[in-house]
Parts: structure tokens; C-alpha cells; sequence
């Protein structure tokens, strides 16, 4: 019989970063975060801290370290997600408080970088890798704080025999809690993002896709640029700044050894509860427009883009497809839905399954990764196509976010809106999905409207004299 997870109350807070300031000094803290109160979207915050065991993986190699002490650091060329899988804790009954499931219990959290699919695919690699960030790092966590902003509750959820001692008393103090909302920031200093390409570069990597297109190679490619900037001091500072700006759903921190993930990401990839599979690709975009009656306007364009609603059900018949590997009675209950962030509106929509007998949510992950929406179709082709024009490797952009609970419920974001703090160099990427309708200069725009709040807003906060200057 399953074992039953502890569950200990601690006081609610609406804004999560109260509790991950109390506990980011903790070994290898990991941050899920839904954004509230800002965020009109997502209901459950997740941090954690002081895993057992640490899994990362590069190049094909997987290190796995047992934190404990009790056994020594050894290496695998295993496929890292069944590593993932040997690793997890038993299986464990879901939480419950108030008559409320909460979504984990204990189990695995981190990011898979989008090269990590190299180890699933036979890919070409010409792209420069100069990220020192590993394909993959996860954590096993015995314990989690898990923040219900809909019922307004907090707990520590922990698998048995988790020392719970340290979180408890930190997140019981709540004189100490509440001295974190007047903390100054820590120091933190950037200097003007720049692409790694010009209009002309784009218009040409732009043409190429097109001529594959046209030659039926694939239907569409998902091609982005990397902006970077370099930096000084705490990468929390700018995540903090970026998750009032930008606030999104399946947004996400990790702190690295080298820099960290900082990601406000809108996009679901795949998430499971009770056997139930379900993806919510993005697809069309638009940008936001201060004057209320031109922002309708936009919105209602892009609603009624004949271009932008092709674009999105190539995505979805992709996504189909990968989630019917591992799921039956596949459906699409949603398509098309207009949702509205704070810098542009998306078409989303949502492909469900039910896992097959044998499947996992882990299985599934692996199957569908990466996802479909980041990529093109044909997946394989146009990931070849991508590795041929982007001039850098990916690392954690287009990549996931999430957790994979021993309670058998898992959920992860697709990695877009996300910077990459990396030994003193920030990357972030603005992407968006090439078809035979797309016309170079409005793909252009589209990858520098996804990502320009995100720039300006840390150039603005913390920009050096240069930075600052360059906006004015």
C-alpha cells in the first residue's frame, strides 16, 4: 500500500517569495512559481530545498550524487529519464489538506534542457555551445512547500522520514517571514542586451526555411534569436523584477552553481494527474497595445488569423500524434483560445489523453519531448533545420520546468520567456514559428515582442550607465 505523505500547516502568504527568501540558503533550492498575486493565471507555488540526490546531465553522461553521504558519486550513460525513473522515491498516496489534493508530495524537480534531446534523436550538432549548463538537473526532494492560492493555504508536504525541522521552523516565524517583504535586494548590475543576429542575417536564415518549406522538407520551424548581456551580482534580483513585469503561470527559478534559470514562462508542456495527460501548446501571437480599444483590435486580429490559427494546428496535430505514443482517447477540448499576458495575446490550445496501461507521466514526457510547439513540424526535420541556422545552442531555452511528484502527478512548462545566468553572460531567446504565409519582416518583430519587456525592464532596474543610457 502506498505510504501517506506528511502535511504540516505553516501560514499563508499570497506572495511566494517570501517563503523562497526564507529558504533559498538552503542546498539547491528549486522555485515553481505561479506569479501571484500579480498572475490572473495558475493556482499552486512549489518550493523546494536539500534534495537527497542531485542528477545532471552532459554530453550523454549523467553524474548522479547522493547528497546524504551514504553512497559515493558514480556516473551512467543510462537514458537520463530512466535514471529519473530508478531514482524516485516509492510510490506515495496524494496529499490532502482541507479535503484538497495538493499536487506533490516528494519527488523529482528541475529542468530539462532542450539538448537533452539529442540523447532521444539522432541529430546533427553544428551549433557553438557555450553554455556551461548541464543537458539536465534534477533534484529529488522529500519535502516541499506547496502554496494553494485558490484555498489560500501552506504546507510542508513530506515523504516519510523527511527531517522537516529547519523548514518548519523558518516558515513558522512569521515575524521573520514578513521582515523579508521590506528586504533590500541583493546587488545585481547589467549591462544593453545585443542579438547574436541583425535584420539581415534573420531575412536570410528566414529565406532558407521558406525554400525547405517550399520543397516540402516541413511545415513549419520554430527559429529564434539569442540576446545577451553580460552581468554582475544575484540573478534573484532580476527574477524577482521580471516576475512583477511579466507574470506568467509556470514560472520558475533555479539557482545553479554557475548562474541560474530564471524563467516567466506562459506555456504548459505536458502535465498528468490520476492517469489524465494533457499539453497546451501556444501558437499565434500579437503584441499588447497600451490604448484599450487598439489592444482589442489586436486581439480580435489575431482570433481571426486564418495564418496564425494554420500555425497552431500543425502544433496540435504534432501534438497529438506525440501524446497518442503513450495515451488513448486523445482529444482536443480546447483550440484556438484567446489568452492575454502582459506583454502580448497567444492562441492556445488543449490536446488531453488518458495514459495507456504500462505508460507513466515520465514515459510520456520522454516520448513528447521536446515540445512540438518549439520545434515545427515535422519535429525531426525541423529540429535538424533549427540546429543548421541558430548559430548557439539552445541550453535550458525551449527546454521544460516542472516536477514529476511520487504521487504519480507531474507538470512542466515549455522553457520560452526564460534567461540563462551563466558565468557573468544573461541569454535570453525570442522565437516564433515559420510557415509558408510568414513574411520575414513580421517574424522579425514577433521574436523581439516576446522578449523586449524582459530586457528593457532589467536594463531599466539595473542597467549600467550604457544601459540606461541606450533607452533613453
Amino acid at each position: 500500500m502506498p505510504h501517506s505523505p506528511k502535511v504540516i500547516v505553516v501560514p499563508y502568504h499570497a506572495d511566494s517569495r517570501v517563503y523562497f527568501l526564507a529558504l533559498q540558503d538552503l542546498p539547491y533550492p528549486v522555485w515553481l512559481d505561479s506569479c501571484q498575486p500579480a498572475s490572473g493565471r495558475g493556482r499552486y507555488d512549489i518550493i523546494a530545498a536539500e534534495p537527497t540526490t542531485l542528477l545532471t546531465t552532459r554530453a550523454g553522461e549523467s553524474l548522479i550524487q547522493d547528497l546524504t553521504g551514504r553512497e559515493p558519486d558514480r556516473r551512467s550513460h543510462q537514458d537520463p529519464f530512466t535514471l529519473i525513473n530508478e531514482l524516485m522515491p516509492p510510490v506515495c498516496q496524494s496529499a490532502q489538506l482541507d479535503a484538497e489534493r495538493l499536487p506533490f508530495c516528494g519527488g523529482a524537480i528541475g529542468f530539462f534542457g532542450y539538448d537533452l534531446a539529442r540523447q532521444l534523436e539522432r541529430l546533427p550538432s553544428l551549433a557553438k555551445a557555450d553554455l556551461s549548463l548541464p543537458d539536465l538537473h534534477i533534484g529529488l526532494y522529500p519535502w516541499a512547500l506547496v502554496i494553494d492560492h485558490e484555498t489560500q493555504t501552506s504546507a510542508i508536504v513530506a515523504l516519510p522520514g523527511a527531517d522537516t525541522r529547519l523548514a518548519e521552523s523558518r516558515l513558522n516565524a512569521e515575524t521573520h517571514l514578513k521582515s523579508f517583504l521590506e528586504k533590500d535586494a541583493e546587488p545585481f548590475k547589467i549591462n544593453r542586451f545585443d542579438s547574436n543576429i541583425n535584420i539581415d542575417s534573420y531575412i536570410e536564415k528566414f529565406d532558407t526555411i521558406q525554400e525547405h518549406i517550399l520543397e516540402g522538407d516541413c511545415y513549419q520551424v520554430n527559429f529564434a534569436q539569442r540576446f545577451s548581456a553580460s552581468f554582475s551580482g544575484d540573478p534573484l534580483a532580476a527574477y524577482l523584477s521580471l516576475r512583477l513585469a511579466s507574470p506568467a503561470p509556470f514560472a520558475g527559478f533555479i539557482p545553479l552553481e554557475n548562474g541560474a534559470i530564471a524563467s516567466v514562462s506562459p506555456e504548459r508542456f505536458i502535465a498528468c494527474d490520476d492517469g489524465l495527460a494533457s499539453t497546451s501548446p501556444i501558437k499565434g501571437t500579437a503584441p499588447r497595445d497600451p490604448d484599450p480599444t487598439q489592444d482589442k483590435r489586436n486581439a480580435r486580429a489575431l482570433e481571426n488569423s486564418e495564418k496564425d490559427r494554420a500555425e497552431n494546428l500543425m502544433i496540435v496535430d504534432l501534438l497529438r500524434n506525440d501524446l497518442s505514443r503513450c495515451c488513448e482517447q486523445v482529444n482536443v477540448p480546447t483550440l484556438f483560445e484567446l489568452q492575454s499576458f502582459a506583454n502580448v495575446h497567444h492562441l492556445v490550445s488543449t490536446i488531453e489523453g488518458r495514459l495507456k496501461p504500462g505508460e507513466t507521466p515520465l514515459s510520456l514526457l520522454r516520448a513528447a519531448f521536446p515540445g512540438g510547439s518549439i520545434t515545427g513540424a515535422p519535429k525531426i526535420k525541423a529540429m535538424e533545420i533549427i540546429e543548421s541556422l541558430e548559430s548557439h545552442k539552445r541550453g535550458p531555452y525551449c527546454g521544460s520546468l516542472g516536477y514529476i511528484s511520487a504521487c504519480g502527478r507531474m507538470d512542466t512548462s515549455i522553457a520560452i520567456r526564460t534567461l540563462v545566468f551563466d558565468n557573468g553572460r544573461v541569454h535570453c531567446w525570442g522565437g516564433g514559428g515559420i510557415v509558408a504565409d510568414s513574411t520575414a519582416e513580421a517574424e522579425y518583430q514577433e521574436s523581439l515582442t516576446k522578449v523586449t519587456l524582459l530586457m528593457r525592464t532589467l536594463e531599466a532596474a539595473f542597467g549600467s550607465d550604457e544601459a540606461t543610457a541606450d533607452q533613453q
